[in-house]
């Protein structure tokens, strides 16, 4: 009885001094990076098998579909078997309805971008950011009627957008997400692309989750010459591919 006491007593003065063999999920995710899922069965209901590596990087397009640039990239993740998530601009999806359907049909995952892309227009207000929301989850539904999503990306990305605005789509049950890598292709137009393969290793650094931003815009041909190199390099340092 002695030694069982005596065992008991160990037990209880390790976690006292060490703490962090009993910290709980709750407590783990406060060190988590920010707008990141916590786990990737959160965002896939078979997440891809990362070979232990613990690697993740989700692959986002901002500012589709368009013509010119989403079949390619769409193209090019079917062809590497990767699955992307697009931020849709909903007042280009008109007469572009089965690139929106294929993006659907392929498993990439679709969320909420904006309808006009009109920074002015959609941070006038509280009212104007609702209805810009509204205005574009309506133009998917118009195509993919069974579409609903709780998955928004800020034009422009949250960090300018006033405190009130951001609480706007929080309150409205959104998750909103922005970026912590970026091809930059869409700071100049034209940008070669070696030089946004090379943004895009220089603003991973070594991270361990990444979310990439890149644009199937119109006129991004630079960024369908750089995705096939981008998803190489990824595969090779052992990332798992996922979607918001």
């Amino acid at each position: 009885m002695k030694f069982f006491f005596s065992i008991l007593l160990s037990i209880l003065l390790a976690c006292c001094l060490f703490p962090g063999c009993a910290q709980t999920k709750a407590e783990k995710g406060r060190d988590a990076a920010p707008d990141l899922p916590e786990t990737a069965e959160e965002i896939s209901a078979d997440p891809p098998d990362d070979g232990g590596t613990g690697k993740r990087i989700w692959l986002t397009f901002d500012d589709g579909p368009t013509d010119s640039t989403t079949p390619k990239i769409l193209d090019i993740l079917e062809n590497e078997n990767v699955k992307a998530t697009f931020f849709v601009v909903g007042r280009q999806i008109a007469g572009r309805e089965k690139i929106l359907l294929r993006e659907a049909g392929e498993g990439h995952a679709i969320g909420i971008h904006t309808y006009t892309h009109e920074y002015n227009k959609i941070y006038a207000s509280a009212d104007a950011l609702r209805k810009d929301i509204d205005l574009c989850s309506k133009a998917i539904r118009s195509v993919l009627p069974d579409f609903n999503t709780d998955l928004y990306r800020f034009p422009g990305g949250s960090y300018n957008v006033k405190k009130e605005l951001v609480q706007v789509v929080e309150k409205a049950g959104y998750r909103h997400y922005d970026w912590n890598c970026s091809a930059e292709d869409a700071v100049s137009p034209n940008t070669p692309a070696s030089v946004l393969y090379q943004n895009v290793l220089d603003s991973a650094g070594s991270k361990s989750e990444v979310i990439l931003l890149m644009h199937d815009g119109v006129g991004y041909k630079e960024t369908i010459k750089c995705l096939p190199s981008v998803i190489k390099h990824f595969r090779e340092k052992g990332f798992a591919f996922c979607t918001l």
